[in-house]
């Protein structure tokens, strides 16, 4: 499939390829939909074997961007950044601001800020060229951390899920497995053993595992095993497409629930997952924390007001849930209902004729 119609599958507005000679930078910024406003995304910078494997994670990574900002009411539309490069060793300073010139150059149609494999302090460099971005330390103005947020949502989310499923949102006792225990894996593994729960911890960096089982005497299995283990909740909180075919048969939960974007292959698997009587919890509600932080940074931060925001989604998630047994679809269907519905609403109301200021 060509990059047009792999565009207009899903609706996308804009692609765009920039490179620098000097600095190395090859980078792909995705707009997805500016409908609800600027399109809002954080820029992710990985090794990609190939150049179609960037293109395709900046199109699905813009998508759910405008998803999350639709069903969160954050007034943005979706976006993603990606820059193909090894961030432990092509990163640097020329590379960051080249970045950031580009950024500048749509003069607020996109702004951006960390994902995996940038920091805060990445941004801190970029910002030397743009105003466009979001997520910085709070050394240097901004809300910090994102991760934390994060995990805090998935632990609402989770919560939600465990009172659909079981009528109370009480973790104690509960087994979870999670997939991915760095960025925002780590904080949520924190979350969980305050719960109360017994924890199962996997993942390819044997630090990370480590402080995790340390510091909250987790189970550490192989990043292949997680998928095998009996538990009650199964928690994806690191590369995207890890529910395939061949893995949702090795399940044995209840609920999976985590921070990583884009869980499921395709859409087929939630179907399957609905079929198998496992509550799948859409990931661009439950990980929109991180997303809810930043948006709130572009208008003057305030902590408070983003940690009750993000409590919200326990309630936004009840809903779904309630709405996917109503019209008996699957919790994904009835998520992307509610990001169709407020789109089109309020692109209904974008078209009002508004004066220019001053007259």
């Amino acid at each position: 499939m060509g990059i047009f119609d792999r565009m207009a599958e899903k609706g996308h507005e804009q692609l765009i390829f920039s490179q620098d000679n000097e600095s190395g930078l090859r980078s792909i910024i995705a707009i997805h939909d500016s409908t609800l406003g600027s399109a809002l995304g954080g820029c992710r910078m990985m090794d990609y074997e190939v150049e179609d494997d960037a293109i395709t994670d900046a199109l699905l990574l813009s998508w759910g961007m405008t998803a999350k900002s639709a069903v969160t009411r954050t007034n943005h539309g979706g976006g993603k950044a990606v820059i193909w490069g090894d961030p432990s060793s092509d990163k640097t300073e020329v590379l960051l601001r080249a970045f950031g010139r580009y950024v500048e150059g749509l003069g607020g149609r996109f702004i951006t800020g960390t994902d995996m494999g940038t920091t805060g302090d990445d941004f801190v460099v970029a910002g030397q060229e743009t105003d466009w971005l979001v997520g910085l330390p709070e050394y240097a103005g901004g809300s910090g951390n994102t991760s934390v947020t994060t995990a805090y949502g998935v632990l609402h989310g989770i919560r939600a899920g465990a009172t659909h499923v079981w009528g109370s949102d009480d973790l104690t006792g509960k087994t979870i497995a999670i997939q991915g225990v760095g960025k925002v894996g780590e904080y949520l593994a924190g979350l969980l053993h305050e719960a109360g729960c017994h924890l199962i911890v996997a993942d390819v960096d044997e630090d990370a595992v480590a402080r995790v089982v340390d510091a909250y005497g987790a189970r550490r299995v192989g990043p292949d095993e997680i998928y095998d283990i009996q538990c009650d909740i199964f928690s994806p909180s690191a590369l995207g497409g890890i529910l395939n075919p061949e893995t949702i048969e090795r399940l044995q939960c209840r609920i999976v629930g985590g921070a990583a974007n884009n869980q499921v292959s395709d859409a087929k698997i939630a179907e399957k997952l609905h079929e198998k009587g496992i509550l799948y919890i859409p990931d661009y509600i439950i990980n929109a924390g991180g997303l809810i932080q930043v948006a709130d940074e572009v208008g003057g931060f305030d902590r408070e007001r983003t940690m009750k925001k993000t409590e919200a989604l326990y309630e936004l998630l009840l809903d779904c849930f309630a709405r996917s047994e109503e019209l008996s679809i699957t919790p994904v269907e009835a998520a992307d209902r509610l990001v169709e519905e407020r789109i089109e609403f309020l692109g209904r109301i974008g078209r009002i004729y508004l004066p220019p200021r001053g007259q």
